[in-house]
C-alpha cells in the first residue's frame, strides 16, 4: 500500500501527520511512504530524517496524492480538492458539518473520508481530537489573555490582577477537554474563573478537580447572559461530535458584554458557539465586532506545531497501523468505534450529524462498507 503525507497548506499550519518513527513503522510493514518535500522542516523533522527511515521525498503535492491513503492534519483546502482521487482514503480532521463546500468536493471526488474528530473510544471519548483540544484550550487562553491588551483593542485587564486590584473574570462555556484546559491556564494566571456546563455530573467532577478554585454553574441562556455581562474574557468550548457547534450566544448578548472584553471561540472549527464568530488565521487572529475582541483561529494547535504533531501522531498511530495491516474496509468493519470516523464514502454521507446539518441523505457506514 502507498501512503502519502502532504505538506499542510492552511495559514501557518506547520504540523505534519507522521513523524519519522511512524513512517519507519509503515515501511517495516512493507508499505511505501511518500513525504512532500519540506513537510516537516519547520518543526525539526527534516527531509533527511524521513529519507533515513526509507521514505520517498517528492517535490510536489500532485505526486503525494498518487497514494492509496492520504494522511494529513487539516481538512483539504480548496486548492487541494482537485488532487483527490476516487476511492482514495483520506484520514485527517474534516469538520464537515459547518463546511458545505468541502463536503460537496469530497462527495464529488468520491473519496473515503475518515475524520479524526469523530473516531470514538470505549469510554465515549474522542481519542484523536482530545490531544488537540487540550492544546487548543491552553493556547486559546494564552491568546485571550494577550488579546485583552490595549494594542489589540482589549480593555487592558491583566487576568491575574495585582495586589490591591481585582483579577480579571473568565467565563468558560463548556466543561469538556478544551474548556477544562482553558480553565487550568486561567487559574494559573490568577483569574477569577467560572465554568458553565449542562451536565451536573461534569460540574461535580470539575469542582473536585479544581478543589474550589473556580465557580461551577449550570448553563442556561439566562446564566450565560448574566455571566458574560461580567466577563473580561469568554471562552466557547462546546462540542457535539460531527455536528455544527450550537450557537449558544446571540449577537444581542455579545453586544451586552463590556467594551474591550474578549471572546475566544475554540469551537470555531465546527462553526463556533458565538453568533458573531467567524474563522480567523494565525496571520490575522483577532477582529473587533461592536467593541468586542474576537479570537477565532480555526487551527489553534498549529501555534505549537511541534508539540501538537507529536501528540497527534501518538493518537492516530494505532489507527494508521490498522489501515496498513488490514486495509480500510476490514479495519473499519472490525472496529465499530473506528468506523464512526467514516464521514463520507464514495459520494455518500455516512455521518448522521453531517447529513442532518447539510441536508444530505444519510447512509450508515456499516451498510455502505458491506455493499462495497
Amino acid at each position: 500500500m502507498k501512503f502519502g503525507i502532504p505538506k499542510e497548506v492552511k495559514d501557518h499550519e506547520y504540523r505534519i501527520a507522521a513523524t519519522p518513527t511512524m513512517v519507519e513503522a509503515l515501511i517495516i510493514m512493507g508499505h511505501i511512504v511518500l513525504i512532500q518535500q519540506g513537510a516537516g522542516t519547520k518543526i525539526g523533522f527534516s527531509d533527511q530524517d524521513y529519507k533515513n527511515v526509507g521514505a520517498h521525498i517528492v517535490p510536489t503535492p500532485e505526486e503525494v496524492y498518487t497514494a492509496d491513503v492520504i494522511i494529513k492534519v487539516k481538512e483539504p483546502q480548496p486548492k487541494e480538492y482537485s488532487l483527490l482521487k476516487k476511492g482514495q482514503v483520506l484520514f485527517c480532521f474534516l469538520h464537515l458539518a459547518p463546511d458545505p463546500m468541502q463536503t460537496e468536493a469530497l462527495l464529488k471526488q468520491e473519496v473515503i473520508g475518515i475524520s479524526f474528530e469523530t473516531v470514538v473510544d470505549n469510554q465515549g471519548g474522542l481519542p484523536l481530537l482530545t490531544p488537540m483540544s487540550e492544546i487548543a484550550g491552553r493556547v486559546g487562553m494564552q491568546a485571550g489573555a494577550n488579546a485583552l491588551h490595549m494594542a489589540y483593542g482589549g480593555r487592558g485587564v491583566l487576568l491575574g490582577g495585582v495586589p490591591g486590584v481585582a483579577p480579571g473574570k473568565v467565563v468558560v462555556i463548556g466543561g469538556g477537554v478544551a474548556g477544562t484546559e482553558a480553565a487550568k491556564v486561567a487559574i494559573g494566571l490568577g483569574a477569577d474563573v467560572t465554568i458553565l456546563d449542562t451536565s451536573l455530573t461534569r460540574l461535580r467532577q470539575l469542582d473536585t478537580l479544581f478543589k474550589g478554585a473556580l465557580t461551577t454553574l449550570y448553563s442556561t441562556p439566562h446564566v450565560i447572559e448574566s455571566e458574560l455581562m461580567q466577563a473580561d474574557l469568554a471562552v466557547g468550548a462546546v462540542l457535539i461530535p460531527g455536528k455544527q457547534a450550537p450557537k449558544l450566544v446571540s449577537e444581542k448578548v455579545v453586544n451586552k458584554m463590556k467594551p474591550g472584553s474578549v471572546i475566544v471561540d475554540i469551537a470555531i472549527d465546527q462553526g463556533g458557539c458565538f453568533a458573531t464568530s467567524r474563522p480567523t488565521t494565525h496571520s490575522d487572529p483577532v477582529y473587533v465586532h461592536n467593541g468586542i475582541v474576537h479570537y477565532c483561529v480555526a487551527n489553534i494547535p498549529g501555534a505549537c506545531a511541534r508539540t501538537a504533531t507529536c501528540a497527534l501522531v501518538y493518537g492516530i498511530w494505532p489507527y494508521v497501523m490498522k489501515l496498513a495491516d488490514l486495509g480500510y474496509k476490514t479495519a473499519l468493519l472490525n472496529d465499530v468505534l473506528f468506523m464512526q470516523g467514516l464521514n463520507v464514502f464514495q459520494g455518500k454521507v455516512t455521518n448522521e450529524h453531517v447529513a442532518q446539518d447539510l441536508g444530505y441523505d444519510y447512509h450508515p457506514a456499516e451498510k455502505v462498507l458491506k455493499a462495497s
